[in-house]
């Protein structure tokens, strides 16, 4: 965690991460997961390959993703009303939760064709990533727990590689893995509503440090069996489907283009399905606009004034394009 002096003391997102990946162990029978912990090496959590895993393990990975300092739950009402279930988010931290530890940010990947994004909070432990410099944070804990949207469990040499970065043993090591059209993939991407708003304002320049608490809601997407359809409704669900309030120390008009820029509506790719779109960049990421990836709406609330502004709309005939 933060160590220097005069710092503001700030809590290790992997020692309040590791009491909730002790009893999601606990329950993981009932949760419908699997898990693996062969002396000398790290503990795998299978969490939806070979098993069928939950919604609700789901809703458990992505609290552990927020490090502890976010409550995420299934609420039975939510902004589009065809598709009512939905992932509401909240973290009185929202920098520290979503930046600096639900992001997935870290790109892992071996010479042998792995490959999967790691998020959770073992980046602060571990990961190389700018971000951390940027919000003045590492947690060099005694174990870490790392995310990862994949199909399987990394390779003995990615997890080498992160002991090695982490500076512990392969068994204080943990590793959650799930595919995104699994229950509890799908269920952990559309949690990451109000991180990718967070996301979104620190690439178009808005003080990270004036971002004082979070709220967000998104649809829960249906899963689906093939990776393509299923990264699909989980973009969807959060580009058109999504709902965010910010709570800023700024002015009335900081807040105010802050709303008006943070939204997906800003994007030219904006009005299609994601499947779509992705189609039509040739499956290449980077040739997407990147003020894509942002809620379909949001409220942004000066603290200094009381005021809030609103920008964007969500889209519910998109969305049901792209869940039905």
């Amino acid at each position: 965690m933060n160590t220097k002096p005069g710092a503001r003391p700030r809590p290790s997102v992997n020692g309040l991460a590791g009491a909730l990946v002790d009893r999601l162990v606990a329950d993981a029978a009932a949760l419908r997961l699997a898990v693996t912990a062969d002396a000398g090496s790290p503990r795998l959590i299978d969490a939806g390959v070979g098993v069928p895993g939950s919604i609700e393990a789901g809703r458990r990975v992505a609290e552990i993703c927020l490090g502890g300092l976010g409550q995420v739950r299934i609420a039975s009402t939510g902004p589009i009303p065809a598709w009512p279930f939905s992932v509401e988010v909240h973290a009185s931290d929202p920098v520290l939760a979503c930046l600096g530890s639900q992001y997935a940010g870290w790109s892992l990947k071996d010479g042998e064709g792995y490959f999967a994004l790691g998020s959770g909070p073992g980046r602060a432990a571990a990961s190389g990533e700018e971000i951390f410099e940027e919000i003045d944070y590492r947690d060099k804990a005694g174990r870490i727990v790392l995310v990862l949207e994949g199909d399987g469990p990394p390779p003995p040499s990615v997890v080498a590689d992160i002991a090695k970065d982490a500076a512990l043993p392969p068994e204080s090591l943990t590793f959650i893995y799930a595919p995104t059209q699994s229950l509890v993939g799908g269920t952990q991407v559309v949690a990451r509503v109000l991180e990718v708003a967070l996301h979104k304002a620190h690439a178009i320049g808005f003080p990270l440090k004036d971002i004082v608490d979070g709220l967000g809601v998104a649809p829960l997407a249906p899963p689906a069996p093939d990776a393509m359809t299923a990264m699909g409704r989980t973009n969807d669900a959060i580009i058109y489907g999504g709902r965010v309030q910010l709570f800023v120390s700024a002015s009335d008009g900081e807040a105010r283009e802050l709303a008006r820029a943070l939204p997906s509506t800003t994007s030219r790719d904006h009005g299609a399905p994601f499947a779509q779109v992705f189609a039509r960049a040739n499956g290449d990421f980077y040739a997407i606009d990147p003020h894509l990836f942002s809620p379909a709406e949001v409220i942004v609330t000066s603290l200094a004034t009381g005021r809030s502004h609103r920008g964007g709309r969500l889209a519910p005939d998109l969305v049901d394009a792209s869940f039905a």
